[in-house]
């Protein structure tokens, strides 16, 4: 089973040769990447301005069964999403259907009032792609800081992470064709 990642056409543009770069290298393993059109998304929640991730978890695996693709899908979008009771997530993922989502929104500069940075957004991306691809091949949230596989609850914990599995989470990694 494959990697593909899904960029829908609202999302960063220029970055996505370079966060599929970084994702493939990260993971050890070729990822395909398609320019999509825009993703149609469902569970869009009015007041809190957000989509229900789940929802969209949902809607992939739809997708997918549409369109016959049987690898792991990741579906990058520009949309600020939500899980359960979190205020935001800037991924999710469920392994039991493979198929995340990564949400480029809390991850630009310019939401935080701050200048943009075309270098941070390809890392944050790369970083949270690789980390939703994480558990879809099987892996869970790790406590080394600096893992791949570590849960940031905000955006300076991102930042923190590098690009690489930890020694543990990478014995745990299965080979990928």
């Amino acid at each position: 089973m494959g990697i593909v990642i899904y960029w829908d056409y609202r999302s960063v543009d220029g970055i996505q040769l370079p966060v599929q770069r970084i994702i493939s290298a990260v993971i050890g393993s070729p990822v395909e990447l398609i320019l999509g059109d825009h993703f149609p998304l469902e569970g869009y929640h009015r007041i809190r301005r957000q989509y229900d991730g789940g929802r969209i978890i949902n809607r992939i695996s739809l997708f997918k069964r549409l369109h016959g693709i049987q690898d792991h899908f990741l579906l990058v979008i520009p949309d600020d999403i939500y899980a359960d009771s979190s205020d935001f997530v800037f991924g999710l993922a469920r392994d039991s259907i493979g198929s995340a989502v990564v949400s480029t929104a809390r991850l630009e500069n310019e939401y935080y009032g701050l200048p943009g940075d075309i270098h941070l957004i390809i890392e944050r991306t790369a970083k949270e792609g690789a980390h939703e691809l994480g558990h879809l091949l099987g892996l869970e949230h790790c406590s080394v800081p600096e893992c791949i596989m570590y849960r940031p609850e905000s955006l300076s914990e991102l930042d923190r992470k590098e690009r690489y599995f930890c020694p543990e989470c990478r014995l745990q990694l299965p080979p990928i064709r």
